[in-house]
């Protein structure tokens, strides 16, 4: 039996699973009737919905995604004509709103919401825990403890002091990390 660590870590293996789950959801949408539409356009769009008009920091918040995932993402959805924007309040802001087109496939992604939750139900029955009870877990263990103190406390024991010193000299966990509000989720994926 082999004791060889894994060539990849943890953070490429959870996007290649999650490369893996949105390639195959988006073999689906050409039967949907769904061209040239990605995974990532659904939540932003059920945001629109659930809330009406938002900014983009609200949608970043509804969909639990940094502020430049979900502006990259609206970006995309107004180059298709699915959404528009206006000036808020504040001439920083911007709201967005669902245009006619992007109203019109409402049905036909609640659709592609309902294929998506089959398909993760039938994934669930071959786990030994849910993904979503395990996604859940990790969400609450991170808010819990950021990964980034987790790092910098490995990073001691490791080294047998105080936390070593990254690249730009500040100790590891200084900073913005992985466990970070504006870290992570920058490809504002769902399903």
């Amino acid at each position: 039996m082999s004791t060889q660590r894994p060539l990849t870590g943890i953070g490429t293996r959870l996007r290649h699973l999650l490369d893996l789950l949105e390639a195959d959801l988006a073999t689906a949408y050409p039967r949907l009737g769904l061209v040239d539409y990605r995974p990532r356009y659904t939540p932003v769009i059920r945001a629109l919905v659930a809330h009406g008009p938002s900014t983009i920091g609200e949608l970043a918040r509804a969909m639990g995604v940094t502020h430049s995932a979900a502006s990259q993402t609206v970006a995309q959805l107004g180059r298709r004509g699915l959404v528009e924007l206006s000036v808020g309040r504040d001439a920083r802001q911007r709201v967005v709103r669902l245009t006619e087109e992007g109203e019109r496939l409402l049905p036909v992604l609640d659709t592609e919401w309902a294929v998506a939750e089959a398909a993760v139900a039938d994934l669930d029955a071959e786990l030994s825990v849910p993904l979503a009870t395990l996604l859940g877990e990790l969400e609450r263990a991170l808010e819990r403890r950021p990964f980034r103190e987790r790092v910098a406390d490995a990073a001691e024991a490791l080294t047998g002091g105080p936390a070593a010193q990254g690249a730009a000299g500040q100790p590891f966990g200084a900073g913005g990390g992985a466990g970070s509000p504006a870290a992570g989720h920058d490809e504002g994926h769902e399903h």
